[in-house]
C-alpha cells in the first residue's frame, strides 16, 4: 500500500509554478502534450501531472521537461548553472560532512 505524504504549501506552490511554467513554454512554443511527452520519453500523463504541479513526478523528469521547453531553472540562463554547481560543491566543501545536533536542540520545528 502506498503511503501518502502531506507536502509543506511551499513546496507544493514550488511544484504548481514550474508546472505551469511549464505549460506556458509548451503551448507558446506551439508543441502538443504529446510531442513534448514523446521527446522527454514520459508518457502524456506524466506530462499532464508535471503540468498540473503534482509534486510526486521525479524531480529530474520534471527538470527535463523544463529544459527541453526553454523553461529557465532557478530563474537563471541555463548557460550559468555550471558555475552555480562549483560554487555549491566549494560551499559544501568548507563544511562539514556530518552533522551531529547540538545538546539541548529539539527537533521540533516543522
Amino acid at each position: 500500500m502506498r503511503r501518502s505524504y502531506i507536502y509543506l504549501p511551499q513546496t507544493l506552490d514550488a511544484a504548481r509554478v514550474l508546472g505551469l511554467q511549464i505549460a506556458v513554454a509548451r503551448r507558446t512554443r506551439r508543441t502538443t502534450a504529446k510531442d513534448l511527452a514523446e521527446r522527454a520519453h514520459i508518457d502524456q500523463k506524466t506530462l499532464r501531472k508535471i503540468e498540473q504541479g503534482d509534486p510526486t513526478v521525479a524531480l529530474g523528469t520534471a527538470f527535463e521537461v523544463a529544459t527541453l521547453v526553454g523553461v529557465d531553472l532557478f530563474g537563471v540562463d541555463p548557460t550559468s548553472l555550471p558555475a552555480i554547481v562549483r560554487r555549491e560543491q566549494d560551499r559544501v566543501a568548507l563544511l562539514p560532512s556530518r552533522v551531529a545536533r547540538r545538546r539541548g536542540d529539539s527537533d521540533n520545528d516543522f
